[in-house]
C-alpha cells in the first residue's frame, strides 16, 4: 500500500495508535516503571516492572484473546527476503507478560516492520484489526495501572 492509498480513516487510526502508545510509556516513566532508577541515567519505560507488578491481578480481557489470537508477527531476517515469525514466548510466562510482547510487537511492526506483503500494510483489515484492538488493550492497561492523567490527561 502506497502513502496515497492510505485513506482518512486508517490514518486516523495509526495516529490514535501512535498518540496513545506513546501516551502508555510516559505514564510508565511517570508511575517510575523505569528500567534503570539510577539517578542520572536516561528514563526508559520497563513494560517488565509493570507487568511484574500487575500479572497476579491481571485477567485476559475480549480484546487482549483477540490480540493473542491474531498472532502480531515480527520481522527476521530471510534470505532471500525478510520473513514474519511469530514472537517466542516461554511456557511459563504469565497472560500479562506475553500480551505485553504482542503489543510491543505491533508498535514495533508499525515503526520498523515490513511494509509490504499480506502480514501488514498489505493487508489493511488486519492492520486495523491489530492497531484498533491494541489500542483498546492500551487503555485496560492504563486502568489496571492506575494511570488516569498521565495516560489520558484528565486530572
Amino acid at each position: 500500500m502506497r502513502g496515497d492509498e492510505i485513506d482518512r480513516e486508517f490514518r486516523a487510526i495509526v495516529f490514535d495508535f501512535f498518540y496513545w502508545f506513546s501516551r502508555f510509556e510516559f505514564a510508565l516513566k511517570e508511575r517510575r516503571y523505569l528500567k534503570s532508577h539510577v539517578v542520572g541515567r536516561k528514563a526508559e519505560p520497563s513494560w517488565k516492572e509493570f507487568w511484574e507488578a500487575h500479572e497476579g491481578a491481571y485477567k485476559l480481557t475480549p480484546a487482549a484473546k483477540a490480540l493473542i489470537a491474531a498472532k502480531p508477527e515480527r520481522q527476521i531476517v530471510g534470505e532471500p527476503d525478510h520473513d514474519f515469525e511469530e514472537p517466542p514466548i516461554p511456557e511459563d510466562t504469565s497472560d500479562l507478560q506475553a500480551l505485553t510482547i504482542y503489543v510491543r510487537t505491533v508498535r514495533n511492526n508499525l515503526f520498523h516492520g515490513g511494509k509490504h506483503g499480506l502480514s501488514y500494510w498489505s493487508d489493511p483489515p488486519r492492520t486495523r484489526l491489530l492497531l484498533t484492538t491494541t489500542i483498546t488493550i492500551l487503555d485496560e492497561l492504563a486502568r489496571l495501572g492506575g494511570f488516569g492523567g498521565d495516560y489520558d490527561l484528565y486530572y
